[in-house]
This record gives structure tokens, C-alpha cells and sequence, in this order.
């Protein structure tokens, strides 16, 4: 399929800005009592992220036939706990990074114990966000409690934090293809996942529908994940944010440390296949995401 990088590019910033508008509006103002904890949070939250689990949860409900202004509030939880994440990542006690897209990493600014604090607070002001009042109106209730329920699911110790378990214990071991599929699957895979599903279950989508988006979300997470791993040895510092090497130096493992970047590649072109035949359900509703799907072979951040 035809895929133009810089109009793809230009489509998500605009994706991107309305999310972050999204959140200005869902999160409390940075001199709310305590400030200290509130601007931390803002820092966590608007550090430059590609919005992509928010803008996948919209695409779900658009994709469903359902009003996408409903699956706001899911996507901007989805987005507190991705910024969590990331937060609880980079402390000295799990990776240890100085910088995050390119400016420095919240436990840098605020220190450890607010960075913690800081992950903490976002992760309860998520469920607070989808248990509320404008989390939940106009959805049915048990609606509501289906996407909590996924998102809690892809976020606890069988999703996110059972990924980031396996990710440290395989810190300077050498695991097969098998182990470390499964480690990113559930580290990164899973929050991709319960992105396109709760958008979609908002959007009243049949259980058809459902299965053809999760295997998209499943697929979509490795090829993404393959691109991160590549793009940390052969991307530009300048645009990716962190220097290169750094998986390496950590000894993390990574597809091209398993594999090497030649069957990397191959691997990531494989899963973008299986992305876009995935969607062979769906018609012109479902472009986005495809050309979604393309991009992991093409970005440079």
C-alpha cells in the first residue's frame, strides 16, 4: 500500500494535539494543592510522548461506528498510565535514565521519592478518570466496568508490570526468541492492545470485530516494539531523545541482540503483514490504522 511519511506525520501531530487538549482538561491544574505533586505530574504527562495509545483508543470507537468523544476519558487514562510507566522506568532501581525524550527524566527534576509519588499519583488518577462521573457519561455501566477491567488487566502483574518482572530478570542473560516475545508482549504489547479495545467496546463493536482489532494490537506492539530496538542502533540521538547504544549498554535484550538488524527488519515487515490482514474486515474506516501499522517501518522517533 501507498504510505507517505510526512503527511502521516503531519495527520498524527494533529492527533496528538487534540489528546494533549484532552488531557489539560482531565487532569488537575499544576497549582492545585499540593502544587509540587501536581506539577510533576504535568512534567510526567507532557514530556513529548507520540500520544499513540490515546489516538489508537479514538480510532477503536470511530472503527466500532461509536462517538469517539465518549472514549476520552478511557484514552487519556490510558495515556496517565502509559506517563507512569515510563516515570517508574526511569528510576536508578530499574533503568536508570537520565533523559527521556530528550529532557530529563522526572526523578531528575523532582527527585526519587516525588518521581515515585509522581507514578503513583497518575496510575490512581486514571481509575479515578474512568470510575467518575465524566469518565462514564453516557456509557453503560457495565460497559464502563468492561473497560476498567481491560485496562486494568493490561496495566497489572499479568500485562505492563508482569513485562517490566521478566525485563529486569533477563538484565545480562541471553533469552531465546520465545521468552523475550512474551516479555514485550505483556511490557509493551498490552497496553497497544487494551488502547484499540476499549475504544472499540465504547463503540458498541460485535465480538467479530473485536478479535480482528486485538490481533491488529497485538501485532501492531511487536512491530513497534522491533522499531524502538532497531531505531536504538541505528537512529538519530537528536530525534529519537536518548543516546544510542543505551539497550546495549544495559544489556537489555533486544531483537537485533537475538536475531541481528537483517531478520529484525524481516520480522517487523512480517508483523506489519499480519496488521494489515487483520483488517481486511473493515474498509476505508480502518485506513488509519494501517497506514498506522506502516509508519513503524518508516519513523525515526
Amino acid at each position: 500500500m501507498n504510505f507517505d511519511l510526512e503527511h502521516f506525520q503531519e495527520e498524527i501531530k494533529q492527533r496528538k494535539e487534540f489528546v494533549d487538549n484532552c488531557l489539560i482538561g482531565c487532569l488537575l491544574p499544576r497549582d492545585s494543592d499540593p502544587p509540587l505533586i501536581h506539577q510533576a505530574m504535568h512534567y510526567a504527562v507532557f514530556n513529548g510522548g507520540k500520544r499513540l495509545r490515546p489516538i489508537m483508543v479514538l480510532e477503536g470507537a470511530k472503527i466500532a461506528g461509536g462517538e469517539a468523544e465518549q472514549a476520552i476519558p478511557a484514552a487519556c487514562a490510558l495515556e496517565m498510565i502509559h506517563s507512569y510507566s515510563l516515570v517508574h522506568d526511569d528510576l536508578p532501581c530499574m533503568d536508570d535514565d537520565d533523559f527521556r525524550r530528550g529532557q530529563p527524566t522526572c526523578h531528575r527534576v523532582f527527585g526519587e521519592a516525588n518521581a515515585v509519588l509522581t507514578g503513583d499519583a497518575l496510575l490512581t488518577a486514571a481509575f479515578e478518570l474512568l470510575s467518575g462521573e465524566n469518565g462514564t457519561s453516557g456509557i453503560k455501566p457495565d460497559t464502563m466496568l468492561r473497560v476498567i477491567a481491560e485496562i486494568a488487566r493490561a496495566a497489572g502483574s499479568r500485562g505492563m508490570i508482569g513485562g517490566q518482572i521478566l525485563d529486569l530478570e533477563a538484565e545480562g542473560k541471553i533469552i531465546d526468541y520465545k521468552s523475550l516475545r512474551k516479555l514485550h508482549c505483556l511490557k509493551t504489547g498490552q497496553l497497544f492492545r487494551a488502547a484499540l479495545r476499549t475504544g472499540a467496546i465504547v463503540g458498541g463493536i460485535g465480538e467479530k470485530g473485536l478479535l480482528a482489532l486485538s490481533d491488529y494490537a497485538d501485532n501492531f506492539g511487536l512491530a513497534f516494539q522491533i522499531s524502538d530496538d532497531i531505531l536504538d542502533v541505528q537512529g538519530d540521538a537528536a530525534l529519537t531523545g536518548k543516546s544510542m547504544g543505551s539497550d546495549a549498554r544495559k544489556e537489555k535484550n533486544t531483537y537485533p541482540s537475538l536475531l541481528g538488524l537483517e531478520k529484525s527488519r524481516q520480522l517487523l515487515e512480517e508483523s506489519i503483514a499480519t496488521c494489515l490482514k487483520s483488517l481486511e474486515l473493515f474498509g476505508p474506516e480502518a485506513e488509519f490504522l494501517r497506514q498506522l501499522a506502516c509508519y513503524t517501518l518508516y519513523r525515526k522517533s
